[in-house]
Order: C-alpha cells, then structure tokens, then sequence
C-alpha cells in the first residue's frame, strides 16, 4: 500500500499514530485486506478501503514454473510493467526477487529488462507491495534487488523498502542487493547501517569486453567499481559476490578465468557463476563441462566459487530473463 497516502489520510482523520503501525502490521504478517485488522475500528477499516487502495500494484498475470517459482506481472497505478519471482527452495528458502525500476535504462546485451522501454524508479511501496504479495501466500525469508532495473539508482527507495523487509520475515542480513557497479549507490550504501549483502554484475574482467556486454563500464570503469567494492567490504566486513554470467565463446574461457582471478582480491568476492538463461539477445550458453573448468580455474587461483541453480526458466523468471511478456 502507499505508505505515505495512510499516514496522511490517518493524519487527516485525527487518528492516533500507532493505527499506522497496526496498518502495516497486519499487511506484513500477510492479511489480504482491511477486513481482517480485527484491532481496527469498523468505520475505520471501511474509510480505508475507500480512499487507500490495499495495494500499489495490480497483478495482471502469474505463471507457475515446474520447480514452484512463480512469476508474476503487476500494474502500477500509472500502467508501468512490473515483474517479481517467487523462488522455492528444498531447504526451506523462500526467496523473492523484486524489481527496483520499471524497465531498465542501462542497456547490458544479455538482459531481457535491458531492451525494454525504461519507464521510471517505483516508490517503496511498489517494491515493499511485490513482497507482500507474495508474503499473502508463503513465509518468505530471503530476498534480492535483482529484477527489473539497477537498484542503486533508486537507492532510496530501495533503502526505504529494506528497512520494513523484517516485519514480513526477511532479515536484513539475507537481502541482497545487485549492482552493475553503480558506485554512487555502491558509497550510499556502505554507508547505510542496514547490513545487506551487496553482488556485482561483472561478467568480464577485460575492460573492452566488459564495455561491449555492459556499456555502464565506460561511465563506471571496472577499476573504479572494484575499489568502491572493496570500500564496502572494509566498512561492512561482508564479502561481495560477484555474479558472472557464462557466455559460451564470449567470456567462459580459462585464461578469462585467470584474469578474473587476478583483480579479485579473495578476502573481498565470493564467486557466483551464473549458467546464461536464453533471451533474444544473440548469445549461447556455455556448456557445464566449460562452467566447471571456469570454476575449478577460479579456485586454482584462491577465489571461492559456486554455480548458481536455475530457476524458473521455463516461465522466463531466471536471471536476466524479466521483461513483462506474459509466460503461460
């Protein structure tokens, strides 16, 4: 719900300010309407529903994959597209992925939301709205700022919405948030108190091919976003994961690997490999015998490194694949 709309509209009532706290409350413990605010007044839970819709986005469309991630598509109230996924675990994770911005104005090739139309930054409430969502149908515990958009040019909003993350059941230490090396973000935040987790996109150690699959390099040169990581890193003591996805004959050979490995200092990055989820972009996969050797050269040279299990692919929900087409 718009956060900022139910405070003035209780202000305006002469309410007292704890009916705001017991508003979010009961939305953060999952209730899918004012009707079940038990501890609200009946006039009052009436009144709400008419002038503060109980959501900022409307869902347009869900799919459901063969390994139980849900994807599903939202409206904002100005017709802005908005993904976000459900991820289902056998450890007992349940993981959302929300999106920060409506589209996505930077351009990487292998992104999916990077060739839509950039419609604009969402509000906290349209990123806190697409957790409840999901918090109405499961305990979710886990979260990332990796759908659609670069979160760390909405910071704000992203900081605003992790604040309240821990009154839905997701604690601040398992939310993390995904960069392209947006190093103003990156400083903001280092320098927030909220202990999330932070993973760069990196993709290629190489800085002409880095430009070529992520024109952000040639505002953001990858030197400067390293040391900004590592700014992060001595200030939050929290390792930085750098996400690294495997593009066959593009960036998965070994001496690529050793490259890698030579400007990523091991106390810092944790390694995440992540297997190229089809897009229309012009890009194969590499195979998992080139995934392993990649990896296994990664940990020759002292990095840590895991392959990341795909999810959802089936309903385009996998990494890099959002770009508000509804998927059956």
């Amino acid at each position: 719900m718009d956060l900022a709309l139910l405070d003035a509209t209780l202000s305006e009532m002469g309410q007292p300010p704890f009916r705001a706290r017991q508003v979010w409350a009961w939305a953060a413990r999952g209730a899918s309407g004012y009707d079940e605010m038990t501890d609200l007044p009946l006039d009052l839970r009436a009144t709400l529903e008419e002038r503060v819709p109980f959501s900022t986005l409307a869902p347009v469309h869900e799919a459901v994959a063969t390994d139980g991630t849900v994807k599903v598509l939202f409206h904002t109230h100005d017709g802005r597209p908005v993904e976000a996924v459900l991820m289902r675990y056998r450890d007992g994770r349940r993981s959302v992925c929300v999106s920060s911005q409506s589209g996505c104005p930077l351009t990487c090739t292998f992104c999916a939301t990077g060739a839509m139309r950039f419609g604009r930054n969402l509000t906290a409430s349209e990123i806190l709205d697409q957790v409840l969502h999901f918090r109405r149908v499961d305990d979710v515990n886990h979260l990332v700022f990796m759908g659609m958009g670069e979160p760390l040019m909405n910071v704000d909003a992203v900081l605003a919405a992790a604040v309240r993350l821990p009154d839905a059941g997701i604690s601040h230490r398992r939310t993390g948030v995904s960069t392209v090396g947006w190093i103003p973000g990156i400083e903001r935040l280092a320098q927030s108190p909220l202990p999330l987790r932070l993973a760069l996109s990196l993709h290629a150690a190489d800085e002409t091919l880095r430009s070529e699959i992520m024109p952000v390099n040639d505002r953001y040169p990858l030197p400067d976003v390293l040391a900004a990581c590592k700014r992060f890193y001595e200030r939050k003591r929290r390792q930085v994961f750098v996400e690294y996805v495997m593009l066959a004959g593009v960036n998965d050979r070994y001496e690529q690997a050793v490259a890698l490995a030579k400007v990523l200092d091991p106390r810092v990055y944790k390694v995440n490999l992540i297997p190229y989820n089809p897009t229309d972009a012009p890009y194969a996969g590499s195979s998992r015998a080139a995934i392993d050797a990649f990896k296994a050269a990664l940990e020759e040279h002292g990095l840590t490194a895991t392959v990341r299990l795909t999810r959802g692919q089936d309903i385009a929900a996998a990494c890099g694949q959002l770009a508000a087409q509804p998927t059956s």
